[in-house]
């Protein structure tokens, strides 16, 4: 939007836009691009006239593309934490204590974090594309050598391999999202990369330990391999380039939109059919622009040849890349996401290096795969999280827009983590007593983290889908904060919980880290009320052109 026509929207609207802040209703003379159903109304952002732009894709052509980014996202999460039913196979073949073997997960997941240092530049300047398809490639070979490893030291540097191919499960699918999906139904399915992502690492374990039980710890990791595999073919075969080009960047920017000076009769349509676009009146394969009062190719786009290539022309500054995700740790709201994200991944991880050392011993003492099956539980939260908390905010979101006068705030859809808060400490608590005083495990498992799978799906979704719509521009780099955030404090989570733990019981630490994960999501009151002042201070910067 031009600034003359953003300070024209303010005078009419008597109110300041900021960055994140979207008018999602024809305003006086200002009239913008609607969506073809009931559920859209104003799109945010605002599509080109281009066939190709990922905007204007068809439902057929986002949903193969989503499901292409959903595939890559949950096998490159499937092995990391898969280590966990396994810890006492890795402990008698290569006679290591337990802090040993968990340090091959912890590995896994400091390395996973920074190798997006790597992934976002190259996602950003090449395109998504090849980032996909060259982090599945790391990660077949990174699980053949788990595969194949002949000692620990070997193994380990599988894991730190693995770890540097699996950066894109954590940044590529919610830049994605945001490349081919409007800002309506960006909660729903930034919940569906969380349920994807952290379903991955639930059903590993559910796998492994079966596996691990039944024919050996090495076949896993085959299986493993098969699965990066259609993963990697997936990527070859049906993912386009989502990135836009400078081409439609610029088409985006130019489009007309009515203001008032076209002299339009009421009632009769406004097209948006411009010389540029080669339109035939018949023939088989050939779109042709339709008179609509939207976009004349919104939902009727397709590919095209250019987004097949593995590379797109170079474009963005690698070094900027780099320096950009330390740069927004500055900003607010962008460290108000990473630690609601980093904590409630947390209380996951916590369960997931814990179920051996309790369920192994007695009173249970149950095998391998018992364990893993346990990991179910987990599962079904975070299936219940997907279907819930992205409709639940994205509806708070639009309720609240109305009653703003067609205005949406960022901040709108954080009254959303409320119920998904009070789960978390529901679940920690259940697990904590029952696992200090030794409960039934169907108390524990069923209850206890059914409701952190819930939580763990819904809280890193909200969170960071607020931070996504205050800075669009850099959603990559976003999620490489959030990432390095999360992993850091993973990896030294992982390496105190297992002594604390011996040292203290189990309720100190556990109840310590939930203490801290109900701070981190309670300053979400804060940012409610004031994070619009917050994206005051950053509304000049840069990133919001980039």
């Amino acid at each position: 939007m031009k600034e003359e026509e953003l300070h024209e929207l303010e005078h009419e609207l008597h109110t300041e836009i900021y960055p994140g802040t979207e008018v999602m209703t024809d305003i006086g003379s200002h009239h913008f691009i609607k969506g073809n159903s009931a559920s859209h109304g104003v799109l945010v952002p605002q599509p080109s006239d281009a066939a190709n732009d990922p905007l204007n894709w068809s439902l057929t052509w986002k949903a193969t593309t989503l499901a292409c980014a959903s595939v890559v996202t949950f096998a490159q999460a499937f092995g990391p934490l898969s280590l966990a039913p396994m810890f006492g196979d890795y402990m008698q073949e290569w006679n290591k204590d337990l802090a040993d073997v968990i340090q091959l997960t912890n590995v896994a997941i400091l390395v996973l974090g920074f190798s997006n240092f790597l992934w976002v530049p190259t996602m950003t300047s090449f395109g998504r594309r090849p980032t996909l398809i060259f982090s599945c490639l790391i990660c077949f070979a990174s699980s053949i050598w788990r595969a194949r490893a002949k000692s620990y030291g070997s193994f380990l540097g599988a894991c730190v391999l693995n770890g540097l191919g699996a950066g894109p499960a954590e940044t590529a699918q919610p830049t994605i999202i945001a490349d081919i999906f409007f800002l309506d139904d960006r909660g729903a399915l930034n919940t569906l990369y969380f349920a994807t992502y952290f379903g991955g690492l639930t059903i590993g374990p559910i796998i492994a330990g079966p596996m691990a039980h039944a024919v050996g710890w090495r076949n896993f990791w085959w299986f493993n391999t098969a699965l990066l595999g259609a993963a990697l073919l997936c990527s070859l075969f049906f993912f386009p380039e989502t990135k836009c080009g400078r081409e439609i960047e610029e088409r985006r920017k130019s489009t007309p939109k009515s203001n008032g000076t076209e002299h339009v009769k009421e009632g009769e349509p406004q097209t948006r059919i411009t010389d540029d676009i080669q339109t035939s009146p018949s023939g088989p394969g050939v779109l042709e622009p339709v008179q609509t009062a939207q976009d004349p190719f919104l939902g009727r786009g397709s590919p095209s040849k250019i987004q097949w290539k593995l590379f797109q022309p170079y474009q963005g500054n690698v070094f900027r890349e780099l320096v950009l995700p330390w740069y927004l740790f500055t900003f607010p709201i962008v460290e108000f996401s990473a630690f609601v994200v980093s904590w409630s991944a947390s209380v996951y991880l916590m369960t997931n290096l814990t179920q051996a050392e309790v369920f192994a011993a007695p009173p249970y003492n149950f095998t391998s795969t018992k364990i893993g099956y346990m990991n179910f539980a987990t599962l079904v939260g975070s299936f219940i999280g997907l279907l819930t908390a992205g409709p639940l905010s994205d509806k708070i979101a639009a309720h609240l827009t109305r009653r703003n006068k067609g205005i949406r705030e960022p901040e709108m859809r954080l009254w959303a983590m409320v119920p998904y808060i009070l789960l978390m400490i529901l679940g920690n608590v259940i697990v904590a007593v029952g696992y200090e005083r030794q409960w039934h495990w169907a108390i524990v498992v069923i209850i206890g983290y059914t409701t952190i799978g819930i939580q763990v799906a819904a809280l890193p979704a909200i969170a960071s889908t607020y931070a996504i719509d205050s800075y669009k521009p850099v959603s990559g780099s976003i999620f490489v904060a959030i990432t390095v955030n999360k992993n850091v404090w993973g990896y030294g989570f992982g390496k105190f919980i297992t002594p604390w733990i011996r040292k203290s019981g189990y309720l100190t630490p556990i109840l310590t880290n939930m203490t801290l994960t109900t701070f981190f999501c309670s300053t979400g009151i804060l940012f409610y009320y004031k994070g619009k002042i917050f994206r005051k201070w950053t509304k000049d910067s840069k990133v919001h052109n980039l």
